[in-house]
């Protein structure tokens, strides 16, 4: 049987596709759907259903503007209620696709409509389960996300549901059979994802903590809830916008791909409310910005640090990037919900600097730079990574503040004492910088290579400890 995943790395993200006998189906696809409709029109096939494992949170699905397009069904398991047309399927119902067939199998946990897809081939042959958040590769689905979202269930009651879909839908199922999980490594959905986005059930059995079959109910409750963070603040926004529905794709890239020059980049940012977003490298950021405007760069977890730093989806942004990068990253923003993009600074932050309106700069300093002011004693760290990659090795004396908590500690840096902010390579950190200088802190730079980098000088850092969870 033929299946093609269609992974996107920066959301740690797999959609599925399969067709048999001139029809498909798109299973979980992200939002801009015109590489779904290539794809199809590549085997001269007609899309038929649009099947979603359940209500995502970490991103914005494409199904309605891929529905929209093609005349495809839209289906979600039992207990779906979308705000639109769609087929609420019962369990064990099954769909064909050309001579392929789909067997919905209920599994709530992750979420209370999440659903399992069983793929059989031509001959009857069962051949994969597509899991979407049910069950990871290693890992299983926080059942944390988006419970307050569409039922007031707590992540304890959602566990035991897990906990009873596994056992009783998943186990059970042949060892042959191939998992398809809707994310690998990367992705918040999971807390220690492997980083194969494919494999056996028969291995996971064997090597997924989740699947032990002596565990008790207990057991698996205290094994998934134990090192869960506070999930990103957008993900109730996306839960909402793909059970409610959302603006074209289309008119979201019309929207916000209007060419501004700098007179009229400057205009809309003192005339709205909208935040400039420079999606450019750090490195070049650093050497000259516009004031106030916050760096998230396009080459690295553009989307989710956007969602976890920009806490209103329908925040209007203004973007400063590198020529010919604006469609990407307008797709990028849609993914995960940010479809009010105003405009763009047409030609990129050179056209800024030619006009000769005000820019400001930002110091960065090397590890060595580092290890000199360390043996001076003259240095105050703050460490913005995760407080699982603090905890797993850091710079004795060094403070941790994770970037996505930076909000919420400003008071952690200080503004009479300098100080020098490091992740682990300088994506994070300058994240971190551009905050800081748009809410007045001047008083500190960044370590280029950040804690990679750190480690390969005579800084002293804590024994290493191979951490637990990824979150």
């Amino acid at each position: 049987m033929k299946v093609e995943q269609i992974y996107t790395g920066c959301l740690a993200h797999a959609a599925y596709y399969i067709e048999n006998n001139g029809e498909a189906a798109i299973f979980d696809p992200l939002r801009e759907v015109q590489p779904y409709l290539d794809r199809a029109k590549e085997d001269g096939a007609k899309i038929k259903y649009v099947f979603e494992t359940h209500f995502h949170a970490d991103f914005v699905s494409g199904h309605l503007d891929l529905a929209k397009k093609t005349g495809a069904e839209i289906v979600y398991g039992p207990t779906a209620k979308p705000g639109f047309e769609a087929i609420t399927a019962e369990d064990d119902q099954v769909f064909q696709v050309g001579n392929y067939k789909v067997k919905v199998i209920h599994t709530p946990g992750h979420t209370m409509e999440s659903t399992t897809y069983l793929l059989i081939d031509e001959n009857g042959k069962e051949h994969g389960i597509i899991t979407g958040d049910t069950l990871f590769i290693g890992d299983v689905g926080r059942p944390d996300l988006a419970q307050h979202v569409i039922e007031d269930l707590t992540e304890e009651k959602l566990a035991g549901y897990l906990f009873d879909s596994l056992r009783n839908k998943i186990m059970p199922l042949s060892d042959d059979l191939i998992v398809y999980p809707n994310h690998g490594a990367g992705s918040a959905c999971g807390k220690n994802m492997s980083k194969e986005t494919t494999d056996t059930l028969g291995n996971q059995k064997k090597t997924n903590y989740a699947l032990r079959p002596d565990m008790t109910l207990e057991e698996f409750k205290d094994e998934l809830l134990t090192g869960l963070t506070a999930p990103p603040g957008y993900f109730p926004q996306n839960v909402l916008m793909n059970i409610k529905g959302y603006d074209s794709i289309d008119d979201v890239m019309e929207r916000g791909m209007r060419p501004l020059s700098a007179t009229e980049f400057e205009v809309a940012a003192n005339e709205t409310e909208a935040l400039i977003l420079d999606t450019r490298d750090a490195n070049d950021f650093a050497k000259g910005f516009i004031p106030n405007s916050i760096n998230i760069g396009l080459d690295g977890n553009f989307a989710q640090w956007v969602g976890e730093m920009i806490p209103d989806v329908k925040q209007e942004i203004l973007l400063v990037c590198e020529p010919g990068r604006q469609e990407e990253a307008i797709t990028r923003l849609s993914r995960v919900g940010y479809d009010h993009t105003i405009g763009i600074l047409e030609g990129g932050y050179s056209t800024w600097e030619a006009s000769g309106k005000e820019v400001d700069k930002f110091e960065r300093i090397t590890a060595m730079d580092l290890e000199n002011k360390y043996k001076a004693g003259d240095v105050h760290l703050i460490d913005v990574r995760k407080k699982s990659e603090f905890d797993s090795q850091h710079v004795l004396n060094s403070v941790n503040v994770p970037l996505n908590q930076i909000n919420q500690h400003l008071a952690s840096f200080p503004k009479d004492q300098a100080f020098v902010v490091n992740c682990a390579g300088g994506y994070r950190s300058m994240i971190a910088a551009s905050i800081l200088k748009s809410r007045g802190w001047d008083n500190f730079v960044d370590v280029v290579g950040g804690f990679n980098a750190i480690k390969d000088t005579e800084v002293p850092v804590s024994e290493y400890v191979c951490p637990t969870t990824m979150l």
